[in-house]
């Protein structure tokens, strides 16, 4: 293996892969570095073993960031099918699943093997399992000293990702580089992460393993699918898109019934007075889920004996039942990092530091981060290639 390179990538997750092997197969010398036994770990665990590899819904108001249209040119440049036609170019098959999620029909284990081949069809080297003890940069070279060699470039491309799950290998290390050489951060928190609940709230916490399909705002954003209550506090798929949005200090609002009309509680009324709130409830929600909340709402009796005004409030509560969450369950379940390396540093072509040359930064490092269900991936093929094709 030689010591000098046209491009050093740090970093053998889904956007070092893609770059490197975009780049390569331009006629570029390049490198990937992941000091991790081998690579594409995140790509292994994703999706139950299956990787959701993309979503076929994707659109640039799916991603957060500080510059909301950063995103755009790289996604446009490289689409869904454009990663799916490469899939299929390597026989693997896949299938769709709910909201536009692709997965593999097998492992993800394909997944890695097809980056692995297209790395090797461009002569990418792969070095793994040793940390990066040094990098510096001068004369128009970037200095990359692993064990006790020392690799140079005049490209160095930061794809080492953000610190959501820690116990995979996963830190801080491209926001140690970005300081480094002068790039800002947006701060790092939590995304696609669980919430806790603390206070009032505690009593759901004994619901733990019931789930419903709820509507999940947060601000402006709201989220219609799957809620699960857990000993620590909220989960499931509407929870965890909505987590992205959330700040500390804030109240998610759940809507337990989204089928349900308004009136619907009334109209109960009149087709059964004799009927409870709890039996109200439970045609639509678990048995355990339906007793919690009537018990909580507290409306004497038979549905026949409640005011109209009272069920109508029952009502407005069960659409925008508040929880203010004391936390969330941290980088160690966080699905993806929000936030990272600041995006007006960086041109949205090239993903290149606009001030310092040959400098770039790709995937969960940087400030874009996509919804649960394939987005995350995408962006990373997308950016990965946007920068092997501009190194």
């Amino acid at each position: 293996m030689s010591d000098a390179y046209d491009a050093i990538v740090l970093g053998g997750g889904a956007a070092g892969l893609m770059c490197a092997a975009t780049a390569g197969q331009r006629g570029r010398r390049a490198v990937v570095i992941d000091h991790a036994d081998e690579v594409g770990k995140k790509i292994l665990i994703s999706g139950g073993g299956r990787c959701n590899f993309t979503n076929i819904g994707t659109v640039p108001e799916r991603f957060l960031s500080a510059n909301p249209h950063f995103a755009r040119s790289a996604q446009s440049r490289y689409m869904p099918a454009d990663f799916l036609a490469l899939v299929e170019r390597h026989g693997i098959a896949w299938h769709e699943k709910t909201l536009g999620q692709l997965f593999c029909d097998g492992s993800a284990r394909q997944i890695v093997a097809m980056l692995l081949d297209e790395c090797a069809a461009g002569g990418v080297d792969v070095a793994c399992g040793e940390a990066i003890r040094a990098v510096d940069h001068g004369d128009g070279q970037y200095r990359v000293t692993v064990g006790a060699r020392t690799l140079t470039a005049p490209v160095l491309v930061i794809a080492t990702g953000g610190p959501s799950i820690p116990k995979m290998g996963a830190s801080g290390f491209a926001y140690d580089l970005a300081r480094h050489f002068g790039l800002k951060l947006i701060e790092p928190r939590p995304a696609l992460v669980p919430l806790t609940l603390a206070g009032d709230d505690l009593l759901f916490r004994t619901l733990a393993g019931v789930a419903a399909e709820v509507v999940a705002r947060c601000g402006t954003a709201a989220f219609r699918e799957a809620a699960l209550f857990t000993h620590r506090g909220l989960s499931g798929p509407a929870i965890l898109q909505i987590s992205s949005y959330w700040r500390r200090g804030e109240a998610v609002g759940i809507d337990f019934l989204p089928e349900r009309t308004s009136g619907w509680l009334v109209a109960a009324k009149r087709a059964g007075p004799g009927s409870s709130l709890k039996r109200a409830l439970g045609h639509s929600l678990p048995d355990r889920l339906a007793t919690t909340l009537a018990d909580q709402l507290s409306l004497p009796g038979e549905l026949g004996n409640i005011p109209d005004r009272m069920l109508a409030a029952a009502e407005a509560r069960l659409a925008d039942w508040r929880f203010t969450p004391n936390g969330s369950e941290g980088f160690a379940k966080a699905e993806v990092t929000a936030g990272g390396i600041a995006t007006a540093g960086l041109s949205s072509k090239t993903m290149e530091a606009t001030n310092v040359p040959g400098l770039y930064a790709i995937g969960e490092a940087v400030d874009v981060t996509g919804w649960l269900g394939g987005y995350n991936f995408q962006w990373a093929w997308a950016s990965g290639h946007a920068a092997g094709q501009a190194v």
